[in-house]
């Protein structure tokens, strides 16, 4: 039974066909029992992220077609973007590719971590809709160790590369803890939400935001627990700023020297940590020059992130050989679970047959029959009904010329080791 990995990712369609395909989390359960209802479906997982839609499941070769149309249909896509946007990966491929996802070497942002908590989600709810059996929990289980084996030896997740990240890291490697520092913000727009967002969970002493119009100042400040300013309170709070960071639309800069040359006096020189993510420029560039004060602007910022880009591509040059460690040991134990199958066929075939033979041959020897005649019958009929149906398999794949079975075969029965005895064409 093959491991099948189907969908899409920002690798391969743009947000448009993303957003068709897209399966919230609530949705989960259904699209489970709808295609474990699908013929040669054993076990299924969903997995859907604002970058990926994918179904995970053990599906018989001949209905792996199912399962492709069956998300194709669900997203209203046509043939053509579902050849052109649809991925479909099959045993090794598709444990390489779960891996890859557990460990963030697919994610739009390098080795960011979300995923792992968004993976463990599907898991938990494939669990409970009972799409997950024995392979894709060990799947799952398997990925999971891969994803943290790959964040512990490479670091890769320890370089942040968004701006707004960065700029906490920033701050808390000037001042070590942000517990007792108070933060000011200047603009109310998607970077100054990102910036308050990591600020805030880092649990600042206060936050501050101030906006050219105070009702967007205090809408955004509800947000965080925070107080709302308009622009012309700068001179009021600026002196209680730890950090500054300020993104507005000014076309002229709204902080001069002189009014941080007063914070400062203000602040008995107590440091002051600038960020300057507007362009133009929100912050003068003589600001720069001043005592106690550490002024980073977008570019800063953004050769920073180019840094630690680069940090983790490199740290998933090396993620990579994990992953295929891991694949390998997964595959062997996949293949392994695969024999373990047959040899219980086999073993309860066997055993039935001896069951069977054995009550007979007791009841002929309580009628009083022959012992030994008893016994060389029971494993003349025993050694034929045991290889019977092999013996016939054999014979019809030696007819058809299907030389691999026999290959096979000579390798199982042979003592030797199959030498030179290798069936030919």
């Amino acid at each position: 039974m093959p491991l099948l990995a189907v969908g899409t990712s920002h690798q391969t369609a743009p947000l448009e066909i993303r957003e068709k395909l897209a399966i919230p989390a609530n949705d989960y359960a259904p699209a489970i029992q709808a295609l474990r209802a699908l013929p040669g479906v054993e076990e299924a997982a969903v997995l859907s992220t604002c970058n990926r839609t994918e179904i995970y499941g053990i599906v018989l070769p001949e209905n792996e077609r199912c399962v492709l149309e069956w998300l194709r249909d669900s997203g209203g896509l046509d043939d053509a973007e579902s050849e052109q946007y649809l991925y479909h990966r099959r045993n090794e491929q598709a444990v390489r590719h779960m891996f890859n996802v557990a460990s963030g070497l697919d994610s739009l942002v390098l080795g960011e971590p979300q995923i792992m908590g968004q993976l463990k989600d599907a898991w938990q709810q494939a669990q409970a809709a009972g799409g997950a059996g024995k392979l894709l929990d060990r799947l799952f289980q398997h990925a999971f160790a891969t994803g943290k084996a790959v964040r512990h030896q490479t670091g890769i997740n320890e370089h942040p590369v968004s701006v707004a990240y960065i700029t906490m890291v920033l701050a808390r490697q000037i001042f070590g803890s942000l517990k007792d520092k108070n933060v000011l913000m200047i603009g109310a727009g998607e970077m100054i939400e990102l910036c308050g967002r990591h600020l805030y969970e880092q649990g600042v002493a206060g936050l501050m935001i101030a906006n050219r119009s105070p009702e967007k100042a205090e809408q955004l400040a509800a947000e965080f627990g925070a107080s709302g300013h308009g622009l012309d309170e700068l001179g009021e709070v600026l002196p209680r700023a730890d950090i500054l960071v300020s993104s507005t639309a000014s076309p002229v800069p709204i902080i001069g020297p002189e009014r941080i040359q007063k914070a400062l006096q203000a602040r008995k020189r107590a440091p002051m940590f600038l960020v300057d993510i507007a362009v133009p420029r929100d912050i003068d560039p003589e600001v720069s020059r001043l005592k106690d004060v550490y002024v980073y602007t977008i570019d800063d910022l953004q050769q920073v992130a180019d840094e630690n880009i680069a940090e983790r591509h490199r740290a998933a040059e090396v993620a990579g050989e994990t992953v295929e460690q891991s694949v390998d040991e997964f595959m062997r134990w996949l293949h392994g679970a695969r024999a373990a199958k047959f040899l219980q066929r086999l073993r309860k075939h066997a055993t039935e047959s001896s069951h069977e033979l054995t009550e007979r041959a007791l009841r002929q020897l309580q009628s009083g029959k022959d012992p030994e005649q008893v016994v060389r019958q029971l494993a003349h009929t025993l050694t034929n009904k045991i290889l019977h149906l092999p013996s016939t398999r054999l014979r019809q794949a030696a007819e058809s010329q299907e030389y691999q079975i026999l290959k096979a075969a000579d390798w199982l029965f042979n003592d030797e080791g199959g030498k030179d005895t290798e069936p030919k064409p």
